[in-house]
């Protein structure tokens, strides 16, 4: 069973920075996509970044583009968000999940595509 814990969240101000870590275990992290998703109060789940196992290539939701930064560290078994010019509208709490059986190519993004989700971790953003 793949357990996820992310950290790292807390309070901040508007133009601060953040660093996320999700530490998985009990499966084989290297050989899976992850992806980090956030819930804000009264929104629906919604996908923010993934990686591939493979090449750790990288895709962002268009909130995130320019300002986030997915990384992983597979001796670790460890990925990053790096959140930076954050925003009051990023307050949220901040999920990683893991896809165990990713697509050849394709980076997914829908949540039900996810297998292992962590408990989350949440960001607040002041302004």
């Amino acid at each position: 069973q793949v357990q996820l814990v992310e950290s790292g969240g807390g309070l901040v101000q508007a133009g601060d920075s953040l660093r996320l870590s999700c530490a998985a275990s009990g499966g084989t992290f290297s050989a899976y996509d992850m992806g980090w998703f956030r819930q804000a109060p009264g929104k629906e789940r919604e996908f923010v970044a993934a990686i591939k196992w493979r090449d750790s290539i990288t895709y962002y939701a268009d909130s995130a583009k320019g300002r986030f930064t997915i990384s992983r560290d597979n001796a670790k078994n460890t990925v990053y968000l790096q959140m930076s010019r954050l925003k009051p509208e990023d307050t949220a709490v901040y999920y990683c999940a893991a896809d165990s059986s990713p697509h050849t190519v394709l980076i997914r993004t829908r949540q039900v595509e996810y297998e292992y989700w962590g408990q989350g971790t949440q960001v607040t953003v002041s302004s």
